[in-house]
């Protein structure tokens, strides 16, 4: 049976879809696009200003059009190290970098990854900060000192080399007298092992190595350190050091435009930097080994740093603390708190770790007979 339709009936069908049309097309017209302009800390061709991309694109991405996060490198708005107080006020929506460039507001932020965080490595910091307390501490160091942010930590970068020197380093007397670059906590750390330290934003160190500025200088990771151009001007890197071997990166935000998001947009970031954590760790591990063979071809000559220079580091390190601790309240209290979490954790993660580098002299550096 074939059904037939009435004129009225018709008219009526009509209408109701014409209505329709009406009530759909200002639904579209409405969506509108949330913008947030960000900086990193870092120099355009530097992997971490990719890392920040990432974590950027992968917000875009499960936002469907309604957030969209936009990354300049350092020095685009402001100075790598002025990161902070331009996210407070709003001139940056956000902002890529790591706590320890905020170290200059209060000493106690430089614990989020300078020292040897008693035995931690970056994995379990980050660990001690979501689940054992640091990520409240943070907010009160920020509350403190009359920064309105919101700031995620994630991304647990691998151990960092000592630097880049122009003679290898063999004894401790040979840290002496240099000039020497690094930042944070490390500055006070490495001043009590008797270097003459400055602490330069990393876009600039390669130049002032290069012009005799500086004897030596440590950045952060094999990728880094490439591109950057160590390579070209200095050829002998010491790797292994105490200075930052538990630091991670930070991702801020106005918490005024944070707030101002619609919740499920807020949810998005929070997995966001979840996902991006776990992805920069592999791809670190992918990207910073092939650099490390790239720059044995360019003629550069790695060494470990010797265990004497190490011991001088955890030296300095508790000297610098103790002083620390005794002028400031809240470093304190970050350090009580990452002692109690480390002595737990670390002898967890001392007894269950094997020796992977047992298993890998098994199979690629075994004598043969």
């Amino acid at each position: 049976m074939i059904e037939t339709k009435s004129p009225r009936r018709r008219g009526l069908l009509k209408g109701a879809a014409v209505a329709a049309g009406a009530m759909s097309a200002p639904m579209i017209a409405t969506a509108q696009t949330t913008s947030l302009r960000f900086q990193s800390t870092w120099p355009a061709k530097d992997i971490f200003h990719e890392y920040a991309n990432d974590f950027a694109k992968k917000v875009n991405d499960m936002a469907g059009g309604k957030l969209k996060i936009e990354v300049l490198p350092a020095g685009a708005v402001v100075p790598a190290f002025q990161l902070l107080e331009a996210v407070n006020k709003g001139t940056l929506d956000g902002g890529h970098g790591v706590v320890a460039y905020h170290y200059g507001k209060n000493s106690a932020l430089a614990l989020w990854g300078s020292g040897p965080g008693y035995g931690m490595d970056a994995n379990m910091v980050l660990s001690w900060h979501n689940y054992g307390g640091g990520k409240v501490l943070l907010e009160e160091i920020y509350k403190s000192i009359n920064m309105d942010v919101v700031s995620y930590l994630y991304g647990p970068m691998t151990t960092q080399p000592l630097g880049w020197f122009k003679k290898p380093v063999s004894k401790v007397e040979d840290m002496k007298g240099l000039k020497f670059r690094t930042v944070g906590l490390a500055v006070d750390m490495f001043t009590l092992m008797g270097t003459a330290v400055n602490p330069l934003p990393g876009g600039e160190i390669v130049p002032a190595l290069d012009r005799g500025l500086i004897d030596a200088a440590e950045f952060n990771n094999a990728s880094s350190d490439r591109v950057l151009g160590f390579p070209d001007v200095v050829k002998n890197c010491m790797l292994q050091s105490f200075h930052q071997s538990g630091e991670q990166f930070e991702i801020l935000f106005n918490k005024a435009k944070l707030s101002a998001l619609a919740p499920e947009l807020r949810s998005i970031i929070d997995y966001a930097v979840q996902a991006a954590s776990a992805d920069m760790s592999w791809k670190a591990i992918d990207r910073n080994s092939k650099d490390y063979e790239e720059m044995k071809k360019q003629g550069v000559k790695f060494y470990k740093t010797p265990d004497a220079v190490l011991r001088a580091q955890l030296a300095a390190w508790d000297a610098t603390i103790a002083k620390k601790a005794g002028e400031n309240p809240l470093f304190k209290k970050v350090l009580d708190s990452q002692r109690a979490f480390a002595q737990r954790t670390g002898q967890w993660h001392n007894d269950y770790t094997v020796d992977f580098k047992m298993a890998y002299n098994h199979y690629f550096n075994r004598k043969k007979a």
